[in-house]
């Protein structure tokens, strides 16, 4: 059964498959006049559409004919209107599955998904089989039990990435950044440049939203209002999860120890860390350690 473009996260119940697989692949067939707000998700979005529709992209609107391929990042809320029938296809993804088991540079920092960037691209009649055919390679090998699978949808969403990164971004942006959205698109760049850690001897400089605002030169609450209005996040809640993220990372990757970790990623003890930790994802990193590296044993 084909679903809305907007509407397959909350129909179905596909959130519980997406955590547990970290991937999704459904074809779209839309009705006209259909208008979806989307507000921020855990995952990723691809979306190949053959359309007439009207898109709000956090402070951007696009017009879009013909077929697109448009690149979601889950920080930036949208919505989308149909003016036409709208057919094609969609792909949720997480970071944690895209990146697999190397330790990459975030997607958020890809042109295709960068804060501020243009996630909206025309595809022409010459690469539109290409694509539609990764999308149903996709379709067809979700529900396989193929022991590399994961690997092998890796592997069609990195070659639609790179068709993308083939063309020109559209032209058909109508609307400019606001204040607010600026200063929320900067505090995302800066707090992403941070990452990912080199250097156990090198502090985390700004983990604070005060840090950030004083960088940015804006008053706190102002930052905190931007961020909040753009990404339905708070400035504090992006700061740690990103910070967990990396804590994972540097758990997993190397081969420093959770005082050296605590250290790099700016807490002063590393009874903080583990407490921060702790409160953030329900374990010590002692015992997360322990069990990636388990885990790591088993695989080899």
């Amino acid at each position: 059964m084909a679903i809305d473009i907007l509407k397959a996260s909350n129909i179905f119940d596909y959130n519980a498959e997406l955590k547990l697989q970290g991937f999704k692949v459904y074809a779209i067939d839309t009705n006209k006049n259909i208008v979806r707000s989307y507000n921020r998700k855990d995952f990723y979005k691809v979306c190949l559409v053959n359309a007439h529709c009207f898109v709000q992209y956090a402070d951007k609107a696009f017009e879009v004919k013909g077929t697109t391929l448009f690149f979601g990042n889950p920080l930036i809320p949208y919505s989308w209107e149909n003016i036409s029938h709208a057919t094609g296809y969609t792909l949720l993804f997480s970071e944690n599955f895209f990146k697999g088991r190397e330790r990459s540079e975030s997607l958020q920092e890809s042109p295709l998904f960068k804060i501020g960037g243009n996630p909206i691209f025309n595809v022409d009649g010459q690469k539109r089989p290409f694509i539609e055919q990764l999308f149903e390679r996709m379709l067809a090998e979700q529900n396989t039990q193929y022991q590399f699978r994961n690997d092998l949808i890796r592997n069609y969403i990195n070659l639609i990435i790179h068709e993308a990164l083939k063309m020109q971004p559209s032209e058909t942006v109508v609307k400019h950044k606001d204040a607010s959205s600026r200063i929320a698109v900067d505090f995302l760049e800066i707090l992403e440049r941070q990452f990912p850690i080199e250097n156990a001897d090198q502090p985390l400089e700004l983990k604070t939203a005060q840090g950030f605002a004083d960088k940015l030169s804006v008053h706190v609450n102002h930052l905190n209002r931007s961020v909040k209005q753009v990404t339905g996040k708070s400035t504090s809640t992006h700061i740690a999860e990103r910070i967990i993220t990396e804590a994972k990372a540097l758990l997993q990757y190397t081969d420093w120890s959770v005082s050296q970790i605590a250290y790099a990623l700016g807490f002063e003890y590393p009874t903080y860390f583990n407490n921060f930790f702790k409160k953030m994802t329900g374990s010590s990193p002692r015992k997360v350690n322990v069990g990636l590296t388990q885990e790591q044993s088993r695989l080899s």
